[in-house]
């Protein structure tokens, strides 16, 4: 309750609140412990080049979107890339490979999916660099590396810095926990790119602007992945319900209205673990839910479940200009 109402502040209100002034000396506490941790890491340098995805604000902007691309991508032009990711919100420690079949509570939710989407090695770990060392002492054909997220992890050194911004731009402005920004705005100026996921506003920097798109796949069943269907199945179909465990769930929601669905919508926070009881407020209908939500609520619903993929669509100047960046780099 309390993380929607701050979300609020940060996103829809273009000012300081007086309930935000009050925070004001947490905001303190915030920037002298970022400032700490960075000038304590002590970065360590893989022998392949590492590409980091990250954002400013707190929550999903569509990272795995694009790291998903980009893997994508290198596959295509002959490379060999692998994943490493935090594995944020699984109950163990150390680092340990993701498969297909990993349980999510093990690896994470969206280590989960980039190991059954991308086809590539996924590795994950509190400490990148070790989970880094690890895949690629497991498969040293991998000859570069992809960090979902850890713009903030600065005790790995990286090659390439990408930010992702969706369409809630930097809300306020502000750092936690007044605003929603990990880092200030003047980060922008040291970063490779910005990634605009249907960014509406403008953010001044010194990298090069990327538009991305997140297009909607088709529909497949949750509990038989070999049926699929169209937005069209749906139409008139009622009750409709839609689910959404994500950084930002209304972007889901309102990609669906945009397919002509109309849902009845049960926001639930980034990375929720799911219980049969939190879906039973669909019983009565179809079910409908992103594919990050779907490898976490396998097994749980009892009625029909539809999962929506998506797939990011950006320039192909963008991995143009992560190669050319990579070009030369020694490899030890």
């Amino acid at each position: 309750m309390f993380a929607r109402w701050l979300q609020r502040q940060w996103f829809e209100q273009r000012r300081l609140t007086p309930a935000l002034w009050l925070l004001l000396p947490l905001l303190a506490i915030y920037v002298v412990l970022s400032a700490l941790n960075r000038a304590l890491a002590k970065p360590v340098r893989l022998p392949v080049p590492v590409i980091v995805v990250g954002n400013l604000i707190v929550g999903g902007a569509g990272k795995t979107p694009l790291t998903l691309w980009l893997a994508k991508q290198f596959k295509a032009l002959g490379w060999q890339p692998g994943i490493v990711s935090r594995g944020y919100g699984r109950t163990g420690d150390g680092v340990i490979p993701v498969h297909a079949d990993s349980l999510p509570t093990e690896v994470g939710d969206e280590p989960l999916l980039l190991a059954r989407r991308s086809g590539v090695p996924v590795w994950v770990g509190r400490q990148r660099a070790e989970a880094g060392a690890a895949l690629l002492a497991a498969h040293p054909e991998v000859n570069v590396l992809l960090c979902d997220d850890g713009l903030q992890h600065h005790a790995l050194a990286r090659d390439v810095e990408l930010v992702v911004f969706d369409a809630r731009g930097a809300g306020n402005g502000w750092r936690l926990p007044v605003g929603p920004l990990r880092e200030p705005l003047s980060r922008l100026a040291t970063v490779d790119a910005i990634i605009g996921n249907n960014l509406k506003s403008t953010l001044s920097g010194a990298a090069p602007g990327f538009e991305m798109r997140l297009l909607p796949g088709e529909f497949y069943r949750l509990d038989d992945p070999s049926q699929t269907c169209t937005a069209e199945r749906f139409h008139g179909r009622s009750p409709l319900y839609a689910l959404a465990g994500i950084g930002n769930p209304e972007r889901f929601f309102q990609t669906l209205a945009a397919l002509g669905l109309d849902c009845k919508t049960q926001a639930f926070p980034d990375h929720h673990r799911y219980t049969a009881a939190d879906l039973t407020f669909a019983q009565d209908g179809i079910l409908l839910m992103t594919e990050k939500d779907a490898v976490k609520c396998a097994g749980l619903t009892a009625g029909e479940t539809w999962v929506l993929p998506v797939e990011a669509e950006l320039s192909p100047a963008l991995i143009e200009h992560i190669v050319e960046k990579l070009r030369g780099r020694q490899v030890a």
